[in-house]
C-alpha cells in the first residue's frame, strides 16, 4: 500500500471512494464527498492523502486549517473514508497516521476532529472538557495537541462542512 499526496488526477476517484466508504456508516450526512470538493475549490485543502493499492485509490484523508477558540495553527481532520471492501486492513490507520506525522512536521499546534472516541483515541485523539462544537456532543469533539497548548474554545470549521448554526 502507498500513501501519497493526492494530485488533481484523483479527484474523482475521491468523490467516489468517499461515496462508497459512507453509503454504508452508521453515521453520516450524506454530504462527505461534497465537503471535499468544496474545501478543493476554496482552497481550504491543506492536506489530501489516498491510500493506493495496486494502483487503485481506496481510501482519502481530507485536512482543513482551524482554530480553536482564538488558538490558531490547528488542522482539522476529516472526511477520512476507506472503500468498504478494504476496510479493516489497516488503511484507515495509515491514513490518519500519514496525516498526523506530518502535520507534526509542519508546526501545527495540533489536530481535531468529530468522530469515535473508541477508533481515534488508539491515534492519541481524546475530548477535552474545554473543546466545543456547537450540535456535537462534546465526547465527539475531539484534539491531540502536538505541544503544550490545552485546546480550550469553540472548534471552527470551514463554511465548507455547512454546520453553521
Amino acid at each position: 500500500m502507498l500513501i501519497r499526496k493526492g494530485i488533481p488526477k484523483d479527484v474523482d476517484l475521491i468523490g467516489s471512494v468517499i461515496d462508497a466508504a459512507f453509503k454504508t456508516a452508521a453515521v453520516s450526512s450524506g454530504t462527505e464527498a461534497k465537503i471535499v470538493e468544496r474545501l478543493r475549490s476554496a482552497g481550504a485543502l491543506m492536506l489530501s492523502l489516498v491510500a493506493e493499492q495496486s494502483g487503485t485509490i481506496v481510501g482519502h484523508i481530507a485536512v482543513s486549517a482551524t482554530t480553536i477558540g482564538n488558538q490558531g495553527d490547528w488542522a482539522l481532520i476529516g472526511p477520512m473514508a476507506v472503500l468498504p471492501e478494504f476496510q479493516s486492513q489497516g488503511i484507515g490507520s495509515a491514513l490518519m497516521k500519514e496525516a498526523v506525522q506530518l502535520l507534526r512536521s509542519a508546526g501545527m499546534n495540533g489536530a481535531a476532529l468529530v468522530g469515535d472516541p473508541a477508533y481515534y483515541g488508539r491515534f492519541g485523539f481524546r475530548a477535552w472538557p474545554s473543546l466545543k462544537l456547537h450540535g456535537v456532543p462534546d465526547e465527539f469533539v475531539l484534539a491531540l495537541p502536538f505541544t503544550d497548548s490545552v485546546p480550550n474554545g469553540e472548534l471552527a470549521h470551514h463554511e465548507a462542512f455547512g454546520l453553521d448554526a
